[in-house]
């Protein structure tokens, strides 16, 4: 019996699939159908501003870049290798002067990326490259000769652990692919890689006499050991890279100072590479301890600039705001600016580009309520320079920040009300927990890929909280969860969901939970510790932090978590493992994941599947081909979104 009541749930959710509601199709359109600004840069004289802008919506590589006066003279003009086609371009960089505009294109071969120079004009394009391999974040020497560039030489796949990762078959090794710091110089463009060949590099900043570089650098995979990176200073004519600073946790975003005595960092606890939070630091570029210039700090930087003055410019999360401050002495931060929305210059996050003068910048500005748009000008007083997604509208209900409490600590998320609202009627909730756990959801116009936004375009409220371990509330909040997994953070959200239901016309039986990577792995800790949900749609879920700790591709983050490795304190992972506690679980549980994830493997979701099924406990497994840890191809993108959807109308309507 149990099993045709199974079969009957999975034949009824299929019959949804097949028939999407409307309210889906107006989600997926204004996901979908939404101009994507994936860079920004200001010119150096803060007179021009250059961005990335995709122009396909069925192929989001395909991107184009424009110039435009910032003061809104003249219209944009159109840079590319190839004007006659759509390419990949991207990795945009202003030289010291204003007067060019370096960047990558694939326009020559697909796939294959090479470093292009233009006249800020759009003419005069000239390619400086003809390398096998990948090419990324390009930058400018001082004095405008030469061009840093970093190099995977013959990379089979874009660096990161987040792309589709490739099939290994015969003899498993370990994977070891060096991105080389290299430069090429503009007039001969001859290119030389200056890093050593066994130190992967992260990220890099030239010193002010064009001299040197600061350098956060590994030995070994790249994917894995950004968690164990140091900071280098590196000739720029090549040899052995010094270690000047040694961190006990990670570190991002070195920045040499404009006097060329010290190298500005953002330290902290942090879970995923590219996904910065933490405090300001500055360390002497000779090497020695470094200073924490924002202790106890209630916010969490994520980029940092220097200024003329000498001081440092930081962007930071801020219970789920955007805010820019500056620093100079230790604990003497000065509040610039702040805004319930999302400003960011890359995908990398809260970056903005700035000009000379440390006023001029330019943002890419999106909030749940507004798609994103270019601006640029003073700090706080931008003015808009696109008008791409003016007839976009979101498909969603109006967005509320909330606050509660949870132990000792103040929590925020955000609650998105149903789409046509009436306040009359009890509405289902669903929590979205974010990933990470090294993050924060921000007011943001939702990716293509973020599924859980159908979910209010379709009768939800959606509560997405910013629990303990999430940046925005300082270090001491973000490290909050260490050895606890499971635990307070857990408290919070549930904390939350009380004040969801205190605020809000939700009706309390009809509860839904999802989320992806960390978010997946609450989702299937939360069925484990309680049956007030009633549905969970779990994406690339992690259900045993013991075989998980085998079956990933980057291990080393999970030591500052657990404070040891799983061969060494095996009952710290145990008690946090949804696994431990899987008899507990009544949950009807759909998972969904990528054949190729190397972050949360598929076999994690298989397993937790493969147990439920034995349960007897409703489930579903979906695995997507081709896919890493955030799925690239549209098709199986809007799959997410038709499946989730079914599955909580099924279970909570």
């Amino acid at each position: 019996m149990r099993k045709l009541a199974v079969l009957a749930g999975i034949l009824a959710c299929w019959q949804c699939i097949a028939s999407a509601s409307s309210s889906t199709d107006a989600a997926v359109n204004a996901l979908f159908n939404t101009r994507e600004f994936k860079e920004a840069a200001i010119s150096p004289d803060g007179k021009r501003v250059a961005w990335v802008e995709a122009i396909d919506s069925a192929n989001p590589d395909n991107s184009t870049i424009y110039v435009e006066d910032v003061g809104g003279a003249g219209a944009a003009q159109r840079i590319s290798a190839d004007k006659n086609a759509p390419h990949d371009e991207h990795g945009i960089a202003w030289s010291p002067d204003s007067s060019k505009l370096a960047f990558l294109s694939d326009a020559e071969k697909p796939g294959q990326l090479q470093l292009y120079v233009a006249e800020a004009s759009g003419s005069g394009i000239t390619k400086l490259t003809s390398v096998t391999g990948f090419l990324a974040a390009p930058a400018w020497s001082p004095d405008g000769s030469k061009i840093a560039i970093l190099f995977t030489e013959n990379a089979t796949r874009a660096a990161g652990p987040l792309v589709a990762e490739t099939p290994e078959t015969g003899e498993i090794k370990e994977a070891v692919t060096e991105q080389r710091l290299a430069i090429v110089d503009v007039a001969t463009r001859q290119l030389q890689q200056i890093s050593p060949a066994d130190m992967y590099v992260y990220e890099y900043d030239w010193s002010p006499d064009g001299k040197r570089f600061a350098v956060i650098a590994a030995h070994g995979n790249g994917d894995n050991n950004w968690y164990v990176a140091q900071l280098y200073t590196t000739n720029a004519d090549g040899g052995s890279m010094k270690s000047i600073y040694k961190p006990p946790l990670q570190i991002a975003n070195p920045a040499w100072s404009p006097d060329g005595r010290k190298i500005a960092f953002i330290g902290g606890l942090m879970s995923d590479e590219g996904s910065v939070g933490g405090d300001v630091f500055t360390v002497e570029a000779s090497g020695g301890e470094a200073t924490n210039l924002t202790p106890g700090m209630k916010a969490s930087a994520s980029w940092l600039a220097w200024t003329s003055n000498g001081k440092i410019l930081f962007s930071e999360f801020l219970e789920g705001d955007v805010a820019i401050s500056e620093v100079g002495t230790p604990g003497h931060v000065q509040l610039v600016w702040r805004g319930p929305e999302h400003a960011a210059a890359s995908d990398r996050g809260l970056d903005l580009s700035i000009a000379h003068d440390g006023k001029t910048s330019a943002a890419i500005r999106s909030s749940f309520g507004k798609a994103p748009e270019l601006w640029a000008g003073e700090i706080g007083k931008w003015k808009q320079i696109t008008h791409e997604n003016a007839a976009q509208k979101p498909a969603w209900g109006e967005a509320k920040t909330i606050h509660w409490k949870s132990d000792s600590f103040d929590v925020q998320g955000w609650l998105v009300f149903p789409a046509d609202f009436d306040s009359a009627k009890k509405y289902p909730l669903v929590v979205r927990v974010h990933g990470g756990p090294s993050s924060a959801v921000l007011s943001s116009w939702p990716e293509r890929y973020d599924y859980s936004m159908a979910l209010p375009a379709n009768g939800y409220f959606l509560l997405m909280p910013n629990p303990r371990g999430s940046y925005g509330e300082g270090e001491a909040f973000t490290r909050a969860n260490v050895k606890d997994f499971g635990g307070g953070d857990f408290r919070d959200i549930m904390a939350g969901v009380d004040e969801a239901i205190r605020v809000a016309p939700i009706d309390p039986n009809r509860l839904g939970i999802t989320g992806w990577s960390y978010g997946g792995y609450m989702s299937m800790w939360a069925v484990t510790q309680t049956n007030r949900f009633k549905a969970a749609m779990v994406g690339a879920g992690l259900s045993d932090w013991q075989s998980y700790y085998g079956e990933n591709l980057i291990d080393q983050w999970m030591i500052p978590f657990f404070g040891a490795s799983v061969y060494d304190d095996p009952a710290v992972y145990a008690k946090s493992a949804p696994m431990t506690f899987i008899k507990n679980v009544k949950t009807p549980t759909l998972m969904q994941v990528g054949d190729s994830d190397g972050e949360c493997p598929a076999p994690q979701s298989y397993e937790f599947w493969h147990a439920l099924k034995t349960l007897g406990v409703e489930t579903q497994l979906v695995v997507y081909e081709d896919e890493g840890h955030v799925f690239s191809n549209p098709k199986h993108q809007r799959e997410v979104i038709d499946r989730t959807i079914s599955w909580f109308d099924a279970h909570l309507k």
